[in-house]
């Protein structure tokens, strides 16, 4: 189908101009000043116990609900816009020493070096944190995402079935290691005569999210990619729009933690549609 704006229905247009308002968001996204591009590292300070680690200013240690962070002057980093170094007449400063819980977000972090963030999170019990820098070789060398044509053919009435309970299944990670994913369901939606399925999960606002490969994965696409229906119907009902399929955040930079795709939930056809690959300059 042509994807010029002067052809097809008018819903046809309307949906087009939807898509490419989504994709210039997306770009815009990936590419802001602490996006995934921004990440260089994820570290883990459970696999240093003296606190320190390769690139990081600062000591950080696990402690049970919390991180701690101690600082000196030649570190450079601030806690909430403040020295981390600190004055030991402040209270909760300590002298350098910072007790932390999780951040929202990279571009809300408490920690800092400059433009650095540095974003503390927990994963299954494990502390890390994320080292964004806005001036990443990936964000600097980011030269926009490759997509496949809108087409009407891959909007799709889809049905979401809840499971009477909610699963988690192991599945490898970006890094190697194997971890749960947790599914709380499946997404059938009709192609060409046939039902097809995906595992999901049900997001906190009720959206859904599925990790999917297809017989594009690792060829014309990347190896797998990401799919964000919105929440569905009382009926379950839910349109799936498969023009705007994901590339997921270890497509950006090495250091996410992005499950592969769980059993079941490689399509048996070519998805010739949504995010294909990242593009460099």
């Amino acid at each position: 189908m042509s994807t010029s704006a002067d052809t097809g229905t008018s819903a046809e247009n309307h949906a087009l101009r939807e898509w490419q308002d989504w994709r210039e968001r997306r770009e815009r996204a990936v590419s802001a000043p602490y996006g995934p591009l921004a990440l260089t590292g994820t570290h883990w300070p459970a696999d240093h116990p003296h606190g320190r680690i390769d690139g990081l200013p600062g000591t950080w240690t696990a402690d049970g609900d919390e991180i701690v962070l101690r600082a000196t002057d030649g570190d450079r980093l601030t806690v909430d816009g403040r020295p981390a170094a600190g004055d030991p007449s402040v209270p909760g400063r300590c002298g350098g020493r910072h007790r932390l819980g999780p951040d929202p977000a990279p571009d809300a972090t408490r920690v800092a070096q400059g433009e650095r963030h540095l974003q503390v999170l927990r994963r299954e019990g494990r502390w890390a944190v994320r080292d964004f820098d806005p001036g990443s070789a990936n964000r600097r060398d980011f030269a926009g995402i490759d997509a496949y044509d809108h087409d009407e053919r891959w909007i799709r009435p889809g049905l979401f079935r809840p499971y009477g309970e909610r699963r988690s299944v192991l599945v490898p990670n970006a890094d190697g290691a194997r971890r749960g994913l947790g599914l709380a369901g499946e997404l059938a939606f009709p192609l060409d005569g046939d039902e097809h399925t995906l595992q999901v999960a049900v997001e906190a606002d009720g959206s859904l999210w599925a990790v999917l490969a297809d017989a594009t994965s690792g060829t014309d696409s990347y190896r797998f990619r990401f799919l964000r229906p919105p929440a569905p119907a009382a009926d379950g009902t839910v349109t799936v729009d498969l023009n705007r399929t994901l590339l997921p955040p270890c497509a950006f930079a090495d250091h996410f933690l992005c499950p592969f795709p769980p059993p079941g939930n490689t399509l048996p056809f070519a998805l010739r549609a949504g995010e294909r690959n990242r593009r460099t300059r």
